[in-house]
């Protein structure tokens, strides 16, 4: 056991956020802390760390327990560059190297005394380097920030001039180096995409430590923890198994628990019952009867009526009017900011009752392919054609929807003047905002209230073609799953992006991958795009060879289709196929260099261990230094390899 929290409890003012809660991780264990928002998951991290007093209870950790932290908001501060920024974590390895290089270069002066005591703490130096895996530390700090989503471009970058989301991840970067025996992330997706979100998946599955993580991200927790600590009404559960296991044991808990509580308040009025029509006999022993009665009635234990899924927000989505089967057309469609290309020449379509997913690393134009459709940016080129009696409802991520300045009541009372105050009210309650949250300006309200507000509006638009940018962005995960059966049930169409992997496997119909510029098609949710996606990528990248393709479609079967522009000439395709074999070439030769580096690095680790050559200083450092030379080349062709290799 590397963590224990016993009968933590803590109160702000009148309210009780945390009640005698217990639970406990194992060494190397994986967990995941889930609630609503507001529950007290961070709050009860800041008390594991120290940084909040408990009212009650204690932490308690293993001896020696060293603990990494990553907070959902970070305060970065330096004028280091993003490299330099994340080699401070191995201050201590960097320190060694450079007393072992001064070392070496003292010992070739040395005397034959000197060189003795100078030869026992070069042994006692490199044995401690190499035991903190000293040669590959600059290699895990390229891997580490590559896998978070920098390039190597922007290595150079000064930490001062980044935003708060990228801090965040250099902050996740420096604490994955620095290997703590326990690890605590406080929605550490927040500000990743979805390759870097699917490398962590990867990192944290092989971390050999333990860690806890505070996520609204269902995949995420699905893939990475064994272990789910629920926090709710200010108690814990804990549940073992991912998230999926988590969810189905709740669900029969939440029914054994509603079934229990009907029984009870059955048996409850049967005796009430009795006990009326036995006083109603006005007899001696009919009384006492039922005093007796009355006296067993109290004794019980009354059950607490269970709170289910309808006490929390509730989304019903209808459209008004039924739209054309054809309800949208985007042909040729391009565009660019500058020197920045976002998509050129891509062409789909949709159908009533689609719902589809854009999905995508940042920065590749998601959000600005639906700002097109909904005309709020021009393109460069390119058609969006609407069908017949479609019409849009939308939803985007900044929510520039809505008048920051006005009430949540003046924003649907101004919006929708049909409505009486009552109905307003209703609806808003519905979404969690009763008593005087409806008289908050949008502007002090927080971003997941805002997207509650906007999602209102969505719902009071009657619209057939829901378009969404990030709906479930602040939403906590009992907010999602009513938002996704709200879209599942929704008879219109859908066209939405989303870095959430699990809202997208529940509601999608179709995946739109946005990527290299273009569009790659799945006809599946997003368990199917991950099967059919190494194959539609090297299907795509043999295609490449042959012409620029528009879009490129996986069917639901195994048949792949391909509408691609032809316009590519002879020589354009010759060269392409010259470059393919370029880097075939050059990978082989890369692998026989690392085959060959091996093979001597393995004969020096012989050599060494022979007295000839221990005893011998000279040979001895020429076998070191050849050594190191060997390994930092190995780091550079295991890099190149890499990079080939994609």
């Amino acid at each position: 056991m590397i963590l224990a929290c016993k009968n933590i409890s803590k109160s702000f003012g009148t309210t009780q956020v945390l009640n005698g809660v217990s639970f406990h991780i194992n060494d190397r264990e994986k967990a995941a802390i889930v609630g609503i928002n507001g529950a007290g998951k961070s709050t009860l991290f800041k008390i594991i760390m120290g940084e909040l007093p408990a009212d009650e209870g204690e932490i308690i950790f293993s001896k020696g327990c060293s603990v990494g932290y990553l907070a959902q908001h970070q305060e970065l501060s330096s004028e280091n560059s993003i490299y330099e920024e994340i080699l401070t974590v191995k201050k201590d390895i960097i320190e060694l190297d450079n007393t072992i290089h001064q070392l070496e270069v003292e010992m070739k002066a040395a005397s034959d005394k000197e060189l003795e005591r100078m030869l026992a703490a070069y042994t006692r130096l490199t044995h401690e380097f190499e035991s903190k895996n000293g040669y590959a530390y600059k290699s895990e700090a390229i891997g580490v920030l590559k896998g978070l989503g920098f390039t190597e471009e922007e290595f150079s970058k000064p930490v001062s001039a980044l935003s708060g989301g990228q801090k965040t991840r250099i902050a996740l970067g420096k604490l994955l180096l620095s290997t703590p025996d326990l690890i605590l992330l406080d929605e550490p997706t927040n500000h990743l995409d979805m390759e870097s979100i699917a490398w962590l998946e990867t990192f944290l599955l092989n971390y050999k430590g333990a860690v806890v993580v505070i996520a609204h991200d269902r995949y995420f927790i699905n893939k990475v923890v064994t272990k789910v600590v629920e926090i709710e009404h200010t108690k814990a559960t804990s549940y073992e198994g991912n998230y999926s296991a988590y969810a189905e044991k709740k669900a029969l808990q939440r029914d054994a628990m509603l079934k229990h509580y009907l029984n009870q308040q059955k048996e409850i009025k049967h005796q009430e019952e009795v006990i009326a029509k036995l006083r109603s006999f006005n007899r001696e022993k009919s009384i006492k009867r039922a005093e007796s009665r009355e006296k067993m009635l109290a004794k019980i234990e009354r059950l607490e009526k269970p709170i289910t899924q309808e006490a929390h927000m509730s989304i019903r989505l209808e459209p008004h009017i039924i739209s054309g089967n054809d309800v949208l057309a985007v042909t040729n469609l391009s565009k660019s900011f500058s020197n920045l290309n976002l998509f050129r020449h891509i062409n789909f379509d949709i159908k009533r009752g689609e719902r589809v997913a854009i999905i995508g690393n940042n920065g590749t134009g998601k959000t600005t392919l639906l700002k097109i459709i909904n005309q709020l940016v021009s393109p460069d080129e390119g058609e969006i054609k609407l069908g017949n009696k479609v019409k849009i409802g939308y939803y985007d991520q900044e929510h520039q929807v809505l008048n920051q300045e006005k009430t949540l009541f003046d924003e649907l009372q101004d919006t929708y003047p049909d409505l009486d105050n009552t109905s307003i009210r209703n609806i808003l309650a519905a979404f969690l905002f009763t008593g005087d949250d409806v008289f908050k300006r949008i502007k002090d309200i927080s971003g997941g209230e805002r997207g509650r507000v906007s999602l209102v509006k969505l719902m009071l638009s009657e619209a057939n073609f829901l378009i969404l940018d990030e709906p479930t962005n602040h939403l906590d995960i009992t907010s999602k799953e009513i938002l996704e059966n709200a879209i599942n049930n929704y008879t219109g169409t859908v066209l939405y992006v989303s870095h959430d992997r699990y809202f997208i496997n529940k509601t999608a119909t179709r995946i739109l991958d946005l990527t290299r510029h273009t569009l790659l098609n799945y006809i599946g949710n997003y368990d199917y795009y991950l099967e059919k996606k190494p194959e539609m990528e090297r299907l795509f990248a043999a295609e490449t060879d042959k012409s620029q393709p528009a879009v490129f479609a996986a069917a639901s079967g195994n048949t792949v289709s391909f509408n691609a522009d032809n316009k590519s000439d002879w020589k354009q395709q010759k060269e392409e196929q010259a470059k393919i074999r370029k880097r075939q070439n050059d990978l082989i030769k890369t692998e026989e260099e690392i085959h060959r580096l091996e093979t001597r690095n393995e004969e020096i680790d012989e050599l060494l261990t022979k007295e000839e050559i221990f005893t011998n200083v000279q040979k001895l450092l020429e076998l070191n230094n050849e050594k190191k030379s060997i390994e930092k080349r190995l780091e550079e062709l295991l890099l190149i390899w890499e990079e080939l290799a994609q």
